[in-house]
Parts: structure tokens; C-alpha cells; sequence
């Protein structure tokens, strides 16, 4: 199983471009963010011909996240509790051995500004929210299947349904995760506030699959348009792919692709590169 992660800067300028990564890939689940896309203008038929059902919770002009799926999903959980403020930033879908979040963590602006509060005010509420929504259903019956569960038919045990939490984190986890190393510790993305929300999601059962694969791999994933960034090696990590334990032990690969960080032909990229890994088959 393939799964990904990408903020495309905008579905309707990036269409064609996240097409022809969908042919050349072939994920199986991508989580997509900052869609710019209300839910009745999104492009299901498109998707539809390249094999792809999608779930959404759009937004104007702003925020938006989707999954794409090969196999048909149920929708748990749009939008985080709490946060209907800051648009439409969360979406979870259940496949029959996978709970897959996508996320599009709010970027906080400058230290200064008042969305960097609310940055760290919307992180705790996704912890809260983590952490309830995969605690133990009191419902579940003693052989780990769900009466509750919408249909699949499948576990919920949390010990035998994988868990995934994607998107784009609007933090670098370490130093090591930035081109500035900790020349840039404090500053935003790299406060010690943010980087103690995103541990908080390793507390709860979680590994940053690339980390889990590379260590020590100085890699980024966000390049700024302006400056040459990209071709200078001035990035930031901070689009990630979260798996619970059961997800970790399948990894086989992740692969941050640089390669769609990168004009294809006259087509446009986003400022951030897709993110993907790769899973044993259960």
C-alpha cells in the first residue's frame, strides 16, 4: 500500500499537475491540503477516471483538505472539534483496516500575531481530540469488532485497525527538519511552543514515518517561491506522515518527491513536494 501526503497550494491552479502525480505514482490514500475548493466544485469526475473516489471538506479561497482513495472509504470526522473557526483544516476517513487523517495545520503567521496563539490553541485541541477519538470504543465487543462501526465490517480494535495522521504541520520537529539548523530555533515553526505540540502526537502512540526510516537525513519538503529556495536547499520540513504502531512495523520506504517540487513541462508546482510511504501488505 502507497499512501501520501500533499498540499497542492490550490486544487484548480495544480489539477492537471496532481493528475499526472496520480498517474506516475499510483498512491493508493493521499491526503491533501490547503485546496482553495467548496465541496460542490470539486472535480469528483476527474478524479473518478484516474480510479479515485474522493472525500472532501472544502473551503473558498482558503484552507480545504481531501482524501483520495483507490477503495472507497467512510467519512468519520470532518473539521476538528472546536475549531470551526479556523476553516476547514481536518478530515478522517476509515477503510476497512486504515483510520486515515488528513491535516492542515494552521501556520501561526509571526510570534507576534494572534493566529500564533490560536495555532498552538488548535494543536491541543487536535491532541484532545487524537486522544479521544482512539481511546478504546466502549462499544466494542470482546472479539474487536465495532457495533458501531459505519459499515466496513472490519476491527476497530485500536490495536489491530492502523492509524494515520498526514498533512501539512506548519512546524519543523528539530533542527534538523530546517535548512537553518538551529540557527533558527525560536522563530516561527521552530518555537519550543510548536515543537511540544507536535511531541505531544508522538506521546499518543504516534512515529513521524520518515524519521522512523531516516533518522538523520537532513531532507525538506517545502521550498518558498521566492530567492531560489528551492535550488539553494533552503526548506523546511514540514509536511509529515504519522503512523501508529501497526503502521510503523509495514514501512517499507518514504519518500519525499522532490522530483514534483519541480516544473513538468509547462505545469506549475506547489511550494511544497508530495510526501509517501510505503506499506507491507497486511
Amino acid at each position: 500500500m502507497r499512501i501520501a501526503t500533499w498540499n497542492v497550494n490550490g486544487l484548480k491552479a495544480r489539477l492537471e499537475y496532481l493528475c499526472q502525480w496520480l498517474d506516475a505514482r499510483k498512491p493508493d490514500i493521499v491526503g491533501l491540503q490547503e485546496l482553495k475548493t467548496e465541496d460542490d466544485a470539486f472535480p469528483h469526475g476527474v478524479f473518478a477516471e484516474l480510479g479515485y473516489a474522493a472525500q472532501v471538506h472544502g473551503e473558498k479561497a482558503w484552507n480545504g483538505v481531501a482524501v483520495l482513495s483507490r477503495q472507497p472509504g467512510v467519512v468519520l470526522q470532518r473539521g476538528l472539534p472546536g475549531q470551526a473557526d479556523f476553516g476547514a483544516r481536518l478530515l478522517t476517513v476509515r477503510f476497512p483496516q486504515l483510520d486515515f487523517t488528513t491535516v492542515y495545520c494552521p501556520n501561526g503567521k509571526t510570534l507576534e500575531h494572534a493566529d500564533y496563539a490560536r495555532k498552538l490553541a488548535w494543536f491541543d485541541d487536535l491532541a484532545r481530540h487524537w486522544s479521544a477519538a482512539h481511546s478504546v470504543p466502549s462499544s466494542a465487543r470482546p472479539d474487536g469488532v465495532d457495533e458501531a462501526d459505519p459499515g466496513m465490517g472490519q476491527p476497530t480494535d485500536p490495536a489491530a485497525r492502523g492509524r494515520v495522521l498526514c498533512g501539512d504541520f506548519n512546524i519543523c520537529p528539530t533542527p534538523l527538519d530546517t535548512w537553518r539548523g538551529d540557527s533558527g530555533d525560536g522563530e516561527i515553526f521552530q518555537t519550543e511552543d510548536e515543537r511540544q505540540r507536535f511531541a505531544r502526537l508522538l506521546e499518543l502512540g504516534l512515529s513521524d514515518l520518515y524519521r522512523l526510516r531516516y533518522p538523520a537525513e537532513r531532507a525538506f519538503s517545502w521550498w518558498d517561491y521566492r530567492g531560489g529556495s528551492f535550488h539553494r536547499g533552503h526548506g523546511l520540513r514540514i509536511d509529515t506522515l504519522l503512523g501508529c504502531a501497526r503502521v510503523g512495523t509495514r514501512l517499507q520506504d518514504v519518500v519525499i518527491d522532490r522530483d514534483y517540487r519541480k516544473k513538468q513541462g509547462e505545469l506549475t508546482p506547489s511550494d511544497h513536494a508530495p510526501v509517501f510511504a510505503d506499506l507491507a501488505d497486511v
